[in-house]
């Protein structure tokens, strides 16, 4: 049995998939035994017959649509049996010990849920895409350095949740608290999920010694967009409201309606201010629904050290909000 299965959802990503595929099975000899599984959204520009013709040891996996990124993941997460399963998008290319950093990051640390990569910049590799990411009392997700020279995320650290983008998860821990929310269909879907094994007491981290160089929003087409602006927004609605007891979102309310108050002046000076309200009001349905009350983590007492535990995090990372840290 493979130790890790590499899973890669895939939309329309021929002008990627190779590069990406090429630079796994490419890793180092001493890498653990692991496959490499692909999940297609019902891709039409010839990816999957490419993997089929250039890779014919990935198993390939094809929905007949695109289901979003959560479905995705979720079957080609149920479709393996490894221990340990790493989620890379389509979009990067790892590095020869990518692999078997997040693998020996992992598998040495007890209670530990999951270990982010450490993305670099495509076209400048020298800085920093995520290195691991935040949450915050605003309500806001952040990737750890964007921008910034990588030279100074040379640490592993402990982290509020892993970049989906590059990360390794424990089947054991996905076993026990759930596979990702499909509700999210994309976006936010990595800080949801790390809240909740949170919760659980589970902890995530960031690995240094796994890079990988990552493109960006290439299913999407750019970083700010009509569809992700919307379903970002709705989705840190529906965050909020699935993962915390009433009365923390009570303490935390006041953080929240300024951060959504900065985060829609901010989209309209990009004209896309409706959108970001539209994806708000969204969101708050879907909180309400039947559908999204079904995902409530429901409070446990033994689980009130967790609770604060994340509270001081929501704090610490809105002070490092401000002091741009």
């Amino acid at each position: 049995m493979k130790k890790i299965t590499v899973v890669i959802p895939n939309y329309n990503g021929i002008q990627y998939m190779e590069a990406c595929l090429q630079a796994l099975y490419e890793q180092n000899a001493d890498t653990p035994p692991f496959e490499v599984l692909v999940v297609d959204n019902g891709s039409t520009d010839e990816s999957p017959e490419m993997i089929e013709r250039r890779f014919p040891q990935t198993k390939l996996i094809r929905l007949k649509e695109n289901t979003g990124f959560c479905h995705a993941v979720n079957v080609g997460i149920s479709s393996c049996s490894s221990p340990y399963v790493i989620l890379l998008n389509n979009d990067t290319k790892a590095a020869p010990d990518f692999v078997k950093s997040l693998y020996e990051a992992v598998s040495k640390r007890k209670r530990c849920f999951s270990v982010s990569a450490q993305m670099l910049m495509w076209d400048k590799p020298n800085l920093v895409d995520d290195a691991g990411d935040r949450y915050c009392a605003l309500g806001w997700a952040f990737g750890r350095g964007k921008g910034k020279p990588a030279e100074k995320f040379s640490k592993p650290v402990e982290i509020f949740a892993a970049c989906g983008g590059a990360a390794i998860y424990s089947r054991p821990v996905l076993e026990k608290i759930g596979l990702f929310d499909e509700n999210h269909f994309a976006y936010l879907e990595d800080i949801d999920i790390g809240y909740r094994a949170r919760i659980f007491g589970y902890r995530s981290y960031y690995e240094p010694k796994a890079k990988v160089l990552h493109y960006g929003s290439a299913s999407t087409g750019s970083r700010y967009n009509a569809k992700k602006t919307t379903l970002a927004s709705a989705n840190s609605v529906y965050l909020i409201a699935k993962n915390m007891p009433l009365l923390q979102q009570m303490v935390n309310l006041p953080f929240f309606l300024l951060g959504f108050l900065v985060k829609t002046l901010f989209f309209c000076k990009k004209r896309m201010g409706i959108l970001y309200v539209k994806g708000l009001c969204r969101g708050i349905k879907l909180s309400f629904s039947e559908e999204g009350r079904a995902k409530k983590i429901p409070f446990r007492r033994e689980n009130l050290g967790s609770y604060f535990a994340i509270q001081w995090q929501l704090y610490a990372n809105l002070i490092r909000i401000i002091m741009k840290t």
